[in-house]
Order: C-alpha cells, then sequence, then structure tokens
C-alpha cells in the first residue's frame, strides 16, 4: 500500500508528530450509479483537503485525539471500471488493512461501495452489525437494472447471512423495500427519521452492546438544509447533535472494526458541506479509539 505524505493527507498534521498508525483513510470516490446529481468522485479530495482546517483538539475529550490514535491515508489509486470489480478491490484493500491490525475508513464514493467494503470484516466475524444512517432504506434488489447500485447497498450487505443492519434516519423507501423490510425485521431494525424525538439510547445501546459493528454513513441522512451538497438531499432529517450520541454510545458498547462515509457531491466554492464530513470523520474515530481499549483485537 502506498500512502500520500502525512501533510498531504486526512488532518494534514505535521509529518515530524512521531505517532503508530491506528486508522487507515482510503480515499474511493466511485461514481458509477448515482441516479439524480453527481459528484460522489470528487468527495474524498474534497474532504481531505476540509480536514486540514479540522481543529485537531475535541473539547469534548479533551485532548488531541490524533495524537494516540495515528492516521495514514492511502494515495488515490485508479478504480475498476466495473461495478462488480470495484466491489472486490476495496474488500481487498480493506482485506489488507485488517490484516495489519488496522482500522480502515472509507471516504466514498457513492453507497453502494459499503457490500465490497464489508466483506473481509463478514468473513473474520461470527456476526456483524451495521450501524447505517441515510435518508434511504437502500433495500431495493436491483436498481435501473443494477444489483450493486447506491440504492441496492444495504440489500447487498444482507445478502450476507451473518449481517445484521440497525438503520437510522431512514424517511424515504419504495413499496418494494417496505415489504422487503416487514419481511425481514429479524435482520433489520429502523429509526424512522419521523420519530426521531422517540428514539431511546438505552434502546440502542441495548442492541449493541458487546456486538461487533460497521458503520456506514450515508450524508443525505443529514437534513437537506445541513447537507445540499448530496445527490439526493431529503427533508425531514437528522441534524449533528442527534447523531453524535448515537456513535458515541454504540462506539461506548461494541467492537467498532470499520466505517465508510459516501453520498457527500461536493458544490464548487461551498466548502461547509465538505468540512461537517471532514469533522465527522474524525469524530467516528475519535469515538472509536476512545473506547476501543475495552474491547481485544479479536
Amino acid at each position: 500500500m502506498k500512502f500520500l505524505k502525512q501533510k498531504d493527507g486526512f488532518l494534514g498534521y505535521d509529518a515530524n508528530t512521531k505517532i503508530k498508525s491506528k486508522v487507515v483513510v482510503v480515499p474511493f470516490g466511485l461514481e458509477k450509479t448515482v441516479s439524480y446529481g453527481g459528484g460522489t468522485k470528487n468527495a474524498p479530495k474534497e474532504i481531505i483537503k476540509a480536514s486540514h482546517q479540522v481543529e485537531l483538539f475535541d473539547e469534548e475529550l479533551n485532548k488531541e485525539t490524533f495524537r494516540r490514535i495515528g492516521i495514514k491515508t492511502l494515495k488515490p489509486f485508479k478504480i475498476e471500471s466495473k461495478i462488480e470489480s470495484a466491489m472486490t478491490q476495496i474488500a481487498n484493500v480493506n482485506e489488507q488493512i485488517i490484516s495489519q491490525k488496522l482500522f480502515p475508513l472509507v471516504l466514498g464514493g457513492e453507497h453502494s461501495i459499503t457490500s465490497g467494503s464489508i466483506r473481509p470484516f463478514v468473513k473474520k466475524f461470527k456476526s456483524l452489525y451495521i450501524l447505517h444512517f441515510d435518508a434511504h432504506a437502500d433495500l431495493r434488489d436491483q436498481y435501473d437494472g443494477n444489483r450493486f447500485s447506491h440504492a441496492t447497498a444495504i440489500r447487498r450487505c444482507l445478502d450476507f447471512k451473518n449481517v445484521k443492519v440497525i438503520s437510522f434516519g431512514i424517511r424515504n423507501l419504495s413499496k418494494e423495500e417496505m415489504n422487503f423490510y416487514e419481511k425481514n425485521k429479524k435482520k433489520i431494525k429502523i429509526f424512522w427519521a419521523s420519530k426521531k424525538n422517540k428514539w431511546k439510547i438505552s434502546e440502542i445501546r441495548k442492541i449493541f452492546k458487546n456486538k461487533d459493528v460497521y458503520i456506514t454513513f450515508d450524508v443525505d441522512g443529514f437534513d437537506s438544509s445541513l447537507m445540499p451538497a448530496t445527490g439526493t438531499p431529503e427533508p425531514g432529517g437528522m441534524f449533528w447533535s442527534d447523531v453524535m450520541p448515537i456513535i458515541k454510545n454504540v462506539c461506548s458498547v461494541s467492537n467498532v472494526v470499520g466505517a465508510d462515509i459516501n453520498e457527500l457531491a461536493p458544490i464548487k466554492n461551498f466548502n461547509s458541506c465538505n468540512f461537517l464530513v471532514a469533522k465527522l470523520a474524525y469524530k467516528i474515530i475519535s469515538y472509536v479509539f476512545e473506547f476501543k481499549s475495552k474491547y481485544s483485537s479479536r
């Protein structure tokens, strides 16, 4: 694996800072099946650029969390042209990363990346819980004739028998998806956006306690007023203060093993969304490693 120079990578902190890296950021700007707004191929570059403006000190955790984590960023590489091959490609990248006992954080790209990203974790763990933030259920079996579409991302994850999905913020799905959900409630739980004021942290902690967890965050899970820079912005979504307690509490009770953030479509000269995603990425890995010592590598 080839890495960017530290000053050019995620957070861009001083190259003279000697820290043993525990995290590998993977730029994977896949854009093959977008069906409305485009631009996800540019997201990793813009997220990394914005990350250089993120404060390294976390006032909540009262520390510069990167100092105890260490973050390396893969050099951007050519993504396979066929979607199935791209899925295998990201699966192989993540497999290399976890074979070195490192934590992969994939910056997409469209949401289709997730079913490829999780493959090495599906092989490694007896049961894998996916913490899924999204406006859409992504439970179609195919979309526009493609089984590996951004609209089928979670359905493809559920093809694996040992995967369960807990989704937050869903507020737009098809009749087909609702039918599939109704028939598969043993593998899928949805915290609907319309019932956000009734979500209970105690219930969330109980679901994830002592589980091996992968986080996938489609940024259109955020309300469209906060995140217009995505292919399908949706009103009625989540805000920063809704999301942070969920991620923090899941990290505190479970073994979070990897993550991806996807569906940012940067808008030229409009940097707030890029910055939001960069800060989200830093918060995710900060929470993961704040509690990581509780769980031995399995």
